[in-house]
C-alpha cells in the first residue's frame, strides 16, 4: 500500500470548474471519506485518482511514483496505476461465476493457473465468498454482489482501494450490514482506502478521517468526532450532524475560558479563535428543564423510537433543534438550559 498525494489539482469541464486546487494527502493504510452534497466534485475527485479523468492543473502521486501531472501532459492510465475501483453498480460479468468474476482481471494478466486459483481464494476468503464461488451473479443479494465487487478488486493486490458510492443501491438494513464489511476488511488489510458518500452516516461509522468537500473544494479534513464536535464553517456545522448555527456577540476570553452572548443572554462557550461569530448547538448543548432561562416554542415533534426530536422556535427568534425522552405538544412552551458550545469565526 502507499499514500496518495493530490497537489493544487483543478479540474474543468469546459469553463465550469469541478474541483479548484485540491491539496491533500491519504494517509498509508487510511480509511479516507469524500462527503458532500451532490455536485461537489467528490466522485470526479475519485475518478482522477484512479486515471479515468485528466486534471487541468497540478499534480497527483502514489507513494513515490507521480501518475498524473498536468504541466507535464503526464496521465498513466488506470491499469498502469494499480488501484482496485469497486463502482456503485457492481458491473459483474452476468455469464461468469462468482470465482470467474473475481479472477478475470488475473486472466486479462495472463497470470500462471496456480497463481490465478491462490489470489482468487484469498479474495474471496477475505470477503467471505467462499460458499458462493460457483454461483451466477443473478442468484446473489445485492450485498453479495457487492462483495464479489470488492473481491474482484483486491484480486489484483492493489495499491488503494476507490468506492463510488458502493452502498448506494442497498436497503437501509444491507447497508448497515455492508458497512460492517468493508470496515472489518479495511481492519484486516490495512488497505488505503477511498471512499465516495453523500449520506454522512456512512462517513462517520467507517473512515479514519473525513474530506468534507462542497463547490470543487475540501472545506474540512478532520476526524469525524472533530468534524462533528468542532467545524470550522457554518457549512460543515450544518452539513455534518443535527443542531442549529446561530450568531454570537461580544466574545470575551479569560483565564477560565471564553464567553459570549447568543439566544439573549451571556454563556460560556469552546473556541480556538478570538473572534468567534456563529455558535453550533447540537441536540446534546440544549438540555430541557423548567428553571431554564431560554424559553423556546415547540414547532415539530418527530418519534425517533425511544425518544423525540423537538425542532423549537428560541423567544429570541433563532431555530433550534433537541431531543427528548418524553413527547411534547407543537406549540407547547419549554425552558432549556444550554451547556458550553462549540463557537467559529464566520
Amino acid at each position: 500500500m502507499a499514500e496518495l498525494t493530490l497537489s493544487d489539482i483543478t479540474k474543468h469541464f469546459g469553463d465550469a470548474p469541478a474541483l479548484r486546487s485540491i491539496s491533500t494527502t491519504v494517509r498509508d493504510g487510511e480509511f479516507l471519506a469524500l462527503l458532500g452534497p451532490s455536485g461537489c466534485g467528490k466522485s470526479t475527485l475519485l475518478r482522477l485518482l484512479a486515471g479515468f479523468e485528466t486534471p487541468s492543473e497540478g499534480r497527483i502521486s502514489i507513494g513515490t511514483r507521480e501518475v498524473a501531472n498536468a504541466e507535464r501532459r503526464l496521465n498513466l492510465p488506470p491499469e498502469e496505476r494499480n488501484i482496485g475501483f469497486v463502482f456503485q453498480s457492481y458491473a459483474l460479468w452476468p455469464h461468469m461465476n462468482v470465482r470467474r468474476n473475481v479472477g478475470y482481471p488475473l486472466e486479462i494478466r495472463r497470470l500462471p493457473r496456480a497463481e490465478q486459483d491462490a489470489r482468487i481464494d484469498a479474495a474471496l476468503q477475505a470477503t467471505a465468498l467462499e460458499p458462493y464461488g460457483a454461483r451466477m451473479p443473478a442468484e446473489l443479494s445485492g450485498g453479495q454482489r457487492q462483495r464479489v465487487a470488492l473481491a474482484r478488486c483486491l484480486v489484483s493486490d492493489p495499491t488503494a482501494v476507490l468506492l463510488d458510492e458502493p452502498l448506494a443501491n442497498l436497503d437501509v438494513a444491507l447497508r448497515a450490514s455492508m458497512q460492517q464489511v468493508f470496515s472489518d476488511f479495511h481492519q484486516r488489510t490495512q488497505a488505503t482506502m477511498v471512499y465516495v458518500t453523500h449520506d454522512q452516516a456512512e462517513a462517520m461509522a467507517m473512515a479514519d478521517r473525513i474530506a468534507v468537500m462542497n463547490q470543487g473544494e475540501i472545506v474540512q479534513l478532520d476526524t469525524p468526532e472533530a468534524l462533528y464536535a468542532r467545524p470550522r464553517s457554518r457549512f460543515v456545522a450544518e452539513f455534518v450532524g443535527e443542531g442549529a448555527v446561530v450568531p454570537l456577540i461580544g466574545a470575551t476570553h479569560h483565564d477560565r475560558g471564553a464567553e459570549a452572548t447568543l439566544l439573549g443572554a451571556r454563556y460560556p462557550i469552546e473556541t480556538d479563535t478570538q473572534t468567534p461569530a456563529l455558535a453550533c448547538l447540537r441536540p446534546e448543548n440544549l438540555h430541557i428543564s423548567d428553571a431554564g432561562n431560554i424559553r423556546a416554542r415547540v414547532d415539530r415533534v418527530t418519534y425517533l423510537g425511544g425518544r423525540y426530536r423537538l425542532e423549537l422556535t428560541a423567544a429570541s427568534g433563532d431555530s433550534l433543534v433537541t431531543q427528548s425522552a418524553t413527547r411534547f405538544a407543537p406549540g407547547e412552551q419549554i425552558g432549556l438550559t444550554l451547556s458550553a458550545p462549540w463557537a467559529f469565526a464566520a
